[in-house]
């Protein structure tokens, strides 16, 4: 066999078998030399079937063909040219409507599903941009058929109903989504066995899509599996379990394919409950289901095989999970048992589950890999960050010299971003118990945005100083801002943080992190007040630099006045840093700059405790003084401390020797 296969590999035609043993060697000879010279890359004298030879020197498969080995080109001369099954995974053409696709050797056509013709006649045709199927009984609907779509037109309408879906809890939520998907079923099924005539019943609106089929006879060798689209979704299920072993004559079975398109938004990936995985998910597909009737089965002879469009193309996650929605007492909720993944690349997902339900894929977030450099950067400028700012801190708190209105702000902003910080550092990672990893998210929530709120305080305050600044009396501006601070500092975000908490509690705290999940937009009650804030900031602190501008035109050349001015416009620049305004770097984390503007964003914005110290507390002519005087002062206790105890030394030795 070795020596049949090598000659046909180097066009030898084989009659050793009729002229002897010399010349089977002979001929074997010549076919090796024939795969060495290919091997070598001499010119190509011959390519497997549905293969051509490219520039002399390789071969290549043909269009609707591929390599055995997945290569485009290749030299090995044993090489096989597959046909290409464009109608499945990962390709799966897409006909359209009340059409399917069929496979042939090299290529493939779209063809209407019996009961449906094109308007021009013919029977096939290339893509669903051609699809003008339609069915040729009549112009008027079938009786089965018009009752199919009165069933799939009322449950869209439960669907959408937003009374329904948002005022229960997450059990009830369950219960109703669990009664409606039976119901859906059953009544789909009961709908395909009334009309046994219609074998092929396709159905949809926007939110719901179904295709059934009857079968009426047993399963001939042609029919042994069925596959059922409905949207871009599609199962194939063998012929044996939809008749489920019915005796000939007692009547017709039929198979159900539903899919739909905003069930997803709210059985989400929250309803996936195992506790030990540690990456955020998201369901990446339709919901379907598939039901076999009038004999429900729990199990199946042979799996079925479910094919996914993905909802979000090209991911990049780590996991895929097959899911069915699994009854329970409690409503319901999304398992894997049973369920297999079978294929995953860039547009779909096939699963193979071995019992009939309702499906889904879910999916990872997709994120970076975590960068350990990147972590020690972050851990070791927050915990800079905390010591900066307890001494900026205490400086507020004991420096009377400087204390009044501005202080005070300095001092809760200080206050609220080390609470953060150390809460950040210490119990971030903490994701049980859940609750009180809800707690922490809650808390962490809180923090940042009354961190945020007092950075807008902070921006206001140097705006409005900048306006006075011709003005002596800046009484009307503390005023304002004593009876702002407060309010607005804590107030504002307890507000913020009551009602996204009691809106969705179950989305404080994720698998992997103590922080606010991305469902359902619920990210946005932080992100949307720290982009405002950042936003309004950016104005203060553009007018400031303009107001500064003018002052300095305005100013003689004095150079106590040049100076202190000029002191504050460094101050102006360096309170970019502390109204939160680098925050604006993490959304130039894209492209090639990515990596590098990670590593700024981190770096300026784990510091930001750092910029408060440096610039309230060192840059300050008061302050400084301050720390010169406690100095001093402590310089001067720890000498009278020292010549204290030299003394009473030297005393009892100077009476001794008296």
């Amino acid at each position: 066999m070795a020596q049949e296969a090598a000659c046909r590999a180097g066009g030898c035609c084989l009659h050793h078998r009729t002229r002897g043993a010399l010349l089977a060697g002979l001929c074997f000879l010549l076919s090796l030399s024939g795969v060495v010279a290919q091997i070598a890359k001499v010119p190509c004298p011959r390519c497997p079937l549905h293969g051509s030879c490219v520039n002399s020197t390789h071969c290549t498969c043909n269009p609707g063909f591929i390599s055995e080995s997945k290569k485009i080109f290749f030299t090995f001369p044993l090489e096989i040219c597959k046909d290409i099954d464009e109608c499945k995974p990962p390709i799966s053409i897409y006909c359209g409507l009340n059409a399917e696709c069929q496979n042939i050797e090299g290529s493939f056509y779209c063809r209407c599903v019996p009961g449906y013709e094109l308007l021009s006649g013919d029977a096939r045709f290339n893509n669903s941009n051609e699809n003008t199927c339609h069915r040729t009984t009549s112009s008027k609907p079938a009786k089965g058929h018009t009752e199919l779509q009165q069933i799939v037109n009322t449950f869209k309408s439960l669907l959408t109903n937003q009374t329904l879906w948002g005022t229960g809890g997450k059990q009830e939520v369950a219960s109703t989504a669990s009664s409606i998907l039976q119901n859906v079923e059953s009544k789909v099924l009961e709908a395909a066995l009334r009309a046994p005539g219609q074998k092929i019943q396709k159905v949809q609106n926007s939110t719901v899509a179904v295709e059934t089929r009857v079968v009426s006879d047993n399963c001939s060798e042609e029919r042994k599996v069925f596959r059922l689209h409905s949207q871009m979704n599609s199962v194939d299920i063998h012929c044996k379990d939809v008749i489920q072993g019915r005796p000939p004559g007692t009547g017709p079975s039929a198979v159900a394919f539903i899919s739909y398109a905003s069930l997803g938004n709210i059985l989400n990936a929250t309803f996936f409950e195992e506790a030990d995985e540690k990456d955020p998910l998201y369901l990446n597909s339709q919901v379907v289901s598939a039901a076999v009737a009038p004999r429900r089965t729990a199990s199946l002879s042979q799996s079925v095989a479910l094919t996914f469009q993905h909802l979000k193309m090209n991911p990049s996650s780590k996991k895929t999970f097959c899911v069915y929605w699994k009854v329970t007492e409690e409503g319901g909720h999304w398992s894997r048992d049973g369920c297999l993944l079978a294929h995953v690349n860039q547009s779909h997902t096939i699963c193979n589950s071995t019992h009939l339900s309702s499906f889904a894929v879910l999916m990872a977030f997709t994120s970076q890999e975590d960068d350990p450099v990147l972590h020690i950067v972050t851990c070791v400028g927050l915990a800079v960050s905390l010591l900066c700012l307890v001494l900026a801190a205490l400086t507020f708190l004991l420096c009377r010299a400087i204390q009044n209105t501005s202080t005070s702000l300095h001092l809760q902003l200080s206050l609220c971003l080390l609470l953060a910080h150390l809460l950040f550092l210490t119990a971030i990672d903490r994701t049980q118990p859940k609750v009180l990893c809800a707690v922490v998210a809650g808390a962490l929530h809180y923090l940042y945005l009354a961190s945020f709120t007092w950075m807008l305080l902070e921006g206001l305050f140097l705006f409005l100083t900048a306006r006075n600044l011709a003005v002596v009396n800046y009484a009307s501006v503390n005023k304002l801002m004593k009876w702002l601070r407060f309010p607005v500092g804590y107030g504002v975000p307890a507000v913020i943080v009551a009602v996204s908490a009691a809106s969705r509690p179950h989305l404080y705290g994720t698998p992997a992190r103590c922080w606010l999940r991305l469902d359902q937009g619920f990210i946005w009650g932080f992100l949307g007040p720290v982009c405002a804030i950042i936003l309004v900031n950016l104005v203060f602190f553009v007018s400031v630099l303009w107001l500064l501008k003018k002052k300095l035109s305005s100013l003689n050349r004095e150079v106590s006045t040049i100076q202190n001015t000029r002191m504050l416009t460094l101050k102006a620049t360096a309170q970019l840093f502390i109204l939160g305004c680098t925050w604006c770097l993490g959304v130039l984390q894209v492209g090639p700059a990515s990596r590098v503007m990670a590593y700024l964003f981190t770096i300026v914005n784990s510091l930001q405790g750092v910029f408060i110290f440096l610039v309230y507390c060192l840059l300050s002519q008061q302050v400084r003084n301050q720390y010169r005087k406690w100095f001093s002062d402590v310089t001067k206790s720890k000498s009278k401390s020292e010549i204290h105890t030299l003394s009473s030394k030297i005393g009892p030795d100077l009476k001794l020797s008296e």
